[in-house]
């Protein structure tokens, strides 16, 4: 069940989501509220899920070359037991850092994160060589990303317009 939010909880949110350690005074002074009843609306958003954690960003062109690779996948069949097992094996790929299930052309949407073309070659052959079912994979590499947003629009989202 989804739990019902007002316009206090939804501040905390979106400035959680733009700068998740930032201290609870600042944080309640962002959102218009004193230290304690801030931090109980926190400590009530982390228990109930909603805040499922906290962590750094990297700016990984600090520290190494990358190429981001998203590929379709296509599965022979499309089973349940199909699907469950190629997303089972999925997570022994620490690159591969999404995987979305998606409607149309294709069954799968990954994207990974790996220092270079062949590095992300030995790990497509690696998925070849389980025999997960894939019957062909489209891959585009990525040239660069003009941006990428980590925060969600929560004020869009949760209106009550539409």
């Amino acid at each position: 069940m989804r739990q019902k939010l007002d316009r206090t909880d939804i501040k905390i949110l979106a400035e959680l989501q733009k700068n998740g350690n930032m201290t609870n005074a600042n944080l309640a002074s962002a959102v218009g509220l004193s230290a304690s009843p801030c931090l109980q609306r926190v400590k009530r958003l982390e228990a109930a899920g909603i805040i499922s954690g906290y962590g750094a960003r990297l700016n990984l062109a600090k520290l190494t070359s990358t190429v981001t690779v998203f590929t379709e996948i296509m599965l022979h069949d499309h089973r349940r037991e199909d699907f469950t097992r190629f997303e089972a094996n999925l997570r022994d790929f620490e690159e591969i850092t999404e995987c979305h299930l998606v409607s149309g052309g294709y069954d799968y949407l990954l994207k990974s994160i790996v220092k270079n073309i062949g590095h992300y070659q030995e790990i497509i052959e690696k998925l070849v060589d389980r025999n997960l079912g894939i019957e062909k994979y489209f891959s585009y590499i990525v040239i660069r990303s003009p941006f990428v947003k980590q925060a969600v629009p929560l004020d869009k989202l949760l209106s009550e317009d539409d």
